[in-house]
């Protein structure tokens, strides 16, 4: 008798082994190996012998390959197009993550009822939501126009069906875990469920050169839901960051394949629906609240430098003491701590030490050292910083403070909000009209601080 072939599937990655093992040598997670049918390991067989029996590509010169000219054309958002590289791209496949709540449908709606406004035919499939709930949003956010069409379905046959019915200009799919192939035996945002899907979503770009905007949810560890094959199969990948409960979201890109990730979008909800931020200078920091453990600093969001308040807290630890940072990354705080209690002589293994970046903003580079040192000290003595100065500079593990990029840019910003000094590494090359204070080495930077 045949011994009864087996065959597990990773859900976060896709991964496949013969045999059962609690963590996935692939990705990392526990728990994630299922067992799959007979009929599911069946038609895995089927799909990759038609994948093999295609024509094979032959390989030619790089110098003897045409180049690929991608024309764009604009959404109708500012801060879209910027994160996108300057328009939506016919035949693209784009992701769009995000917490729940956070703007996603509300902005691709939006989106929608532009491009429809532009005469566009839209197709905006909802697999959570009737088409009467999209269309009161709709009226909401002043999308409805007769060239946007709704359809509530679920099953892709039928959105596919849909789409070869009319010649459709964009095409939006809200969300991703929500529809199921009927060629596929898994269950709705399983990893072979979300592969079929995603390729026939790519496939149908592709070759009908219509750019195609997933929305995907995500995890309580902020990552898509479902498997990561999505995420590597799509061209573009944005995700929305910033908290629920304020006005302003930051959309920014982590793949884009016809464009660069370094921009970041910013939006404001209103009751109009998510809107560009007209104005983001002054949103992220207050100089009338500033207290003691507040350091302001300018960071570069692509192209954009943007004035933001560093808040810290210091307090003594009754047990254990607790490092935790909100917006910056945790590893880094533990490493200027530990560079202030070698350089200071600072007592700060005996206190609780907490960081927090206003406005939901979070940073990814370290010219923001200097500030969360400063607002340290500033908690540490209890004492407030001037509200008129910023720091800016990066922390070695020497203690040596270096100088960053885009320093120009960033003295014209503080310059341009009414900031008369600043702390940084070294004298700037251009004049400015705020005067700098040089702080070589942490060792220094006490003499500057509280100026």
């Amino acid at each position: 008798m045949a011994k009864k072939k087996t065959l597990f599937e990773c859900q976060a990655c896709g991964f496949q082994t013969p045999r059962w093992m609690g963590k996935c040598p692939s990705c990392g997670e526990w728990e994630s190996l299922i067992e799959l049918s007979a009929e599911q390991i069946k038609y895995l067989k089927e799909t990759s012998s038609t994948a093999d029996g295609n024509t094979k590509a032959k390989a030619q010169p790089i110098t003897e390959v045409d180049e690929e000219n991608f024309t764009r054309f604009p959404s109708g958002s500012r801060e879209l197009d910027l994160v996108l590289g300057g328009g939506i791209v016919p035949g693209s496949l784009t992701l769009i993550g995000g917490s729940p709540g956070i703007g996603k449908s509300t902005l691709l709606l939006k989106i929608a009822g532009n491009l429809a406004q532009q005469g566009r035919d839209v197709l905006y499939v909802s697999g959570e939501e009737s088409a009467g709930q999209i269309k009161l949003r709709g009226n909401r956010l002043g999308a409805n126009h007769e060239k946007l069409y709704l359809l509530s379905e679920i099953n892709l046959s039928n959105v596919l069906r849909e789409v070869e019915s009319r010649n459709y200009d964009f095409i939006v799919i809200d969300s991703i875990q929500t529809l199921y192939s009927d060629e596929s035996p898994s269950a709705p945002g399983s990893v072979t469920q979300v592969r079929t899907i995603t390729f026939e979503l790519m496939r149908l770009a592709k070759s009908k050169q219509i750019p195609v905007f997933i929305i995907g949810h995500i995890t309580k560890e902020g990552s898509i839901a479902g498997p990561r094959v999505l995420e590597h199969m799509v061209d573009t990948v944005l995700y929305f960051e910033g908290d629920s409960n304020s006005e302003l979201r930051l959309l920014r890109g982590f793949k884009n394949r016809f464009g660069s990730t370094n921009e970041v979008g910013i939006f404001e909800m209103h009751r109009d629906g998510l809107l560009d931020a007209t104005s983001f200078a002054g949103r992220f920091f207050d100089r009338a609240t500033l207290q003691a453990g507040s350091a302001l600093t300018v960071i570069m969001e692509g192209s954009r430098p943007i004035v933001i308040e560093i808040q810290a807290l210091v307090a003594e630890a009754y047990s254990h003491p607790k490092r935790s940072s909100t917006g910056y990354d945790n590893n880094r705080l533990q490493m200027l701590l530990a560079l202030l209690e070698k350089k200071l002589d600072l007592p700060l293994g005996t206190y609780d030490v907490f960081i927090n970046v206003s406005g939901g903003i979070r940073i990814t580079e370290p010219a923001a050292d200097l500030a969360v040192i400063a607002a340290i000290l500033s908690s540490y003595r209890d004492r407030e910083l001037s509200a008129e100065t910023l720091f800016l500079g990066e922390v070695s593990l020497t203690g040596e403070i270096r100088d960053v990029p885009a320093l120009q840019q960033r003295l014209r910003e503080g310059e341009t909000q009414g900031f008369k000094k600043v702390v940084l590494p070294a004298k700037p090359l251009e004049k400015s009209g705020v005067k700098c204070y040089v702080a070589s080495e942490v060792g220094k930077i006490v003499e500057w601080i509280f100026v």
